[in-house]
């Protein structure tokens, strides 16, 4: 950070969720975009002209050995997490990676051990976990509101079509419903249970290999289960629910970036929860980055890498039983 306190951020790759952050950067107090770097220039030059950064690279290296960077948002595909993220750490670079953290909990441990041996900050963008709707119901939960929890529901899936050649069909790519949606139902449920202790899946898959879509049933040793769901070809409610012996939590159409949700204790009034603020903001998870910088610390508490360590092992182990395997995999993955 320059003498200010102001966190000086690189944006890795220049898709559509580079540019939504980017443009939630705009709004926080004392941060500063001061690089891009895409796989050509032309690419970054016109992102950076977009939002008026002063540096654009055509090559990652650039970014990386920029001086003027403390922390870089990877934005790139699943599976250019592990080697983009890797190259920023090794670099002195503090890293904000998009989420799956990696195509595998095999790559996600490597990170991790690398931030650890470097001293260096890293989390993954699960930008819900920093959603402060979502931090309320984690926190009544943990406070007992609803009682002991029994289960939890979520799912999220979408109708558009996507041709083979699309990324999301594409194996090599870590394509598929799961590592892009499923993602978000299966994190909700390990920031509420914890890390399952049995995992059941089954998939529907696309000519390519991918899950085009998946139902996940995961337990707990409480007793406690979670039926979660992703889907590619179907546009599914995008709620969650949270039961439990003395209540329920209800979070309505996109559960993972709420505008409200709805507490109903047994035999009390429904009390519901609202945010003031824009729900779908990525600043949540950039304020938290820039917090932790400040404060000197090599993890948040909010997006743990423990945490997204088992969800990867979770992940991982939802592709075992639907059979899903990546290019990359040289190594078998143990669930």
């Amino acid at each position: 950070m320059d003498a200010n306190g102001t966190v000086r951020w690189g944006i890795l790759a220049t898709g559509g969720i580079a540019e939504r952050f980017t443009t939630d950067l705009s709004t926080l107090d004392g941060a500063e975009v001061v690089a891009v770097a895409s796989r050509t220039e032309a690419s970054a030059k016109a992102f950076a002209d977009r939002f008026g950064i002063p540096r654009a690279y055509g090559e990652w290296a650039g970014l990386f050995a920029d001086e003027d960077v403390d922390v870089v948002y990877v934005a790139t595909p699943h599976h250019a997490h592990r080697t983009a993220a890797g190259l920023a750490l090794e670099a002195g670079k503090a890293v904000l990676c998009e989420k799956a953290l990696t195509l595998n909990a095999r790559e996600a441990a490597e990170l991790v051990a690398l931030s650890r041996d470097r001293g260096l900050f890293l989390m993954e963008a699960m930008w819900m976990y920093c959603h402060p709707l979502i931090r309320r119901v984690a926190e009544l939960v943990r406070d007992g509101a609803i009682g002991e929890v029994r289960t939890v529901q979520a799912d999220f899936g979408l109708a558009g079509a996507f041709d083979p050649g699309h990324r999301l069909r594409d194996p090599a790519t870590g394509g598929g419903a799961l590592l892009d949606l499923g993602v978000y139902p299966v994190s909700f449920a390990h920031l509420l249970l914890g890390e399952p202790a049995t995992v059941h899946a089954h998939a529907l898959l696309s000519p390519e290999g991918v899950d085009l879509n998946t139902g996940m049933l995961l337990g707990w040793d409480s007793g406690a289960s979670a039926l979660l769901s992703c889907s590619l070809g179907s546009d599914t409610p995008l709620t969650a629910s949270v039961t439990g012996t003395e209540g329920r939590i209800d979070i309505p159409r996109g559960f993972f970036a709420p505008e409200r949700f709805t507490l109903l204790r047994n035999g009390g009034e429904p009390e519901e929860f609202l945010t003031a603020d824009d729900p779908h903001s990525f600043r949540y998870e950039a304020a938290e980055v820039m917090r932790c910088l400040r404060a000197g610390e090599t993890e948040s508490p909010l997006v743990p890498h423990d945490g997204s360590l088992a969800v990867m092992r979770t992940l991982d182990a939802v592709r075992d039983r639907i059979g899903v395997r990546y290019p990359q995999e040289t190594s078998v993955r143990r669930a």
